[in-house]
């Protein structure tokens, strides 16, 4: 068969193109989803239910939900009934270079009527049921081999030791929280099935390791006579799965867009297309983007950093980045690079952001100086 020129050309360029697709996956938005427990660790037991099973059944039903959206990557901590010690959990994620984790867990306590959800983000509160939420699920670690020296200087049953060992907690603290809002009003949403309990802060070792926005759900209390026959059931664990999946679906959507981790990305393999091409016949793929809207009263900003911390607003604290403000919110200093009411600039800074290293950066946005959802923000 002869192949003239422009034939040939129209193969290379479809080569590449394939070439480019599978490259693209790996903008894709990463999940680890962390199934609590496991093997020889049950986790709570009450009325015939186990805590490890009934974990492992919703994070497999999760990521099943998960996987079905081709813009999603879900990586497990297990798939299986066996025992992960607590820092690989977080490395499996770290390893991953995953968006988000999410552990899941049952809640128990010995007071049977105690019932509804919670979502925990890391951190330093001392609220005593907190602690005591903390230190059920961090004497997990007694069951690991040399666990001593392995998280030395750690003390289960007292999780504020753990203030001495945390590093880079708060520049994901902000971004926890918003995910697990969304999980918490996702629970909400199944109406009386299940009752959600709102975001909280606690010292678990399964999130202090893991260096991205991290949560870990306690999706309702197994020593509820009710709630524990609801966990234990297909039904249940459908609705709750649903729940979770759909809360972390509507954060990738919020701070990532409807597509992978950048809107509005060019593959790399379309550069190498376009500097190995001196003959401009060769067709290439545009650049996708939003149509250019300029809106006076809506702002984005590139979020870069949150800490407890205040930094003086200079380059070399920002690894380079200049036009650097800054937000007080109760506690917590949120850095946020540039500024613009143009989107398609937004997403230029934000990929300048990324390239200076700071991967979880993201947009935020504002109208008349109050924050709104990205995707509201677009619209106008």
């Amino acid at each position: 068969m002869n192949i003239n020129n422009n034939t040939l050309k129209v193969l290379l360029f479809l080569s590449f193109w394939t070439s480019s697709l599978s490259f693209g996956q790996n903008s894709n938005f990463k999940v680890t989803l962390d199934a609590g427990h496991g093997a020889h660790d049950f986790g709570a037991v009450y009325n015939g239910h186990v805590e490890k099973n009934i974990a492992l059944a919703v994070v497999l039903k999760v990521g099943k939900l998960l996987e079905a959206n081709s813009k999603v990557d879900v990586t497990y901590t297990r798939k299986t009934d066996v025992f992960i010690d607590l820092v690989e959990r977080a490395n499996i994620a770290n390893r991953a270079d995953a968006n988000i984790f999410v552990s899941i867990h049952c809640n128990a306590n010995r007071n049977t009527a105690a019932d509804g959800t919670e979502t925990y983000v890391m951190g330093m509160n001392k609220v005593a049921s907190n602690l005591e939420a903390a230190k059920k699920e961090n004497s997990v670690i007694t069951l690991e081999k040399d666990y001593k020296r392995k998280y030395e200087g750690f003390d289960p049953n007292s999780p504020e030791t753990m203030i001495g060992l945390t590093l880079m907690q708060e520049e994901y603290l902000d971004n926890s929280i918003s995910l697990a809002s969304k999980i918490e009003d996702s629970f909400d949403g199944l109406g009386k099935r299940i009752r959600g309990g709102g975001v909280k802060q606690a010292p678990f070792m399964v999130l202090h390791k893991a260096y991205m926005p991290r949560v870990l759900v306690e999706m309702g209390f197994i020593s509820n006579y009710i709630e524990g026959n609801l966990l234990d059931s297909e039904e249940g664990q459908n609705e709750i799965a649903k729940a979770i999946a759909d809360a972390i679906i509507s954060y990738k959507n919020e701070y990532y867009g409807n597509g992978g981790v950048e809107i509005n990305e060019t593959r790399p393999s379309q550069k190498n297309i376009e500097n190995n091409s001196k003959d401009s016949s060769i067709p290439v793929e545009p650049k996708k983007t939003i149509p250019k809207q300029v809106n006076s009263n809506i702002l984005f900003k590139v979020q870069i950093s949150a800490s407890s911390k205040k930094k003086e607003l200079r380059p070399t604290n920002f690894k380079g980045l200049s036009n650097i403000s800054i937000d007080f919110d109760s506690t917590i200093y949120r850095y946020m690079y540039g500024e613009t009411s143009d989107y398609n600039e937004a997403m230029r800074l934000l990929d300048q952001a990324k390239e200076k290293g700071y991967g979880s950066a993201f947009l935020i946005a504002f109208k008349n100086g109050k924050k709104i959802s990205l995707q509201e923000a677009i619209k106008l």
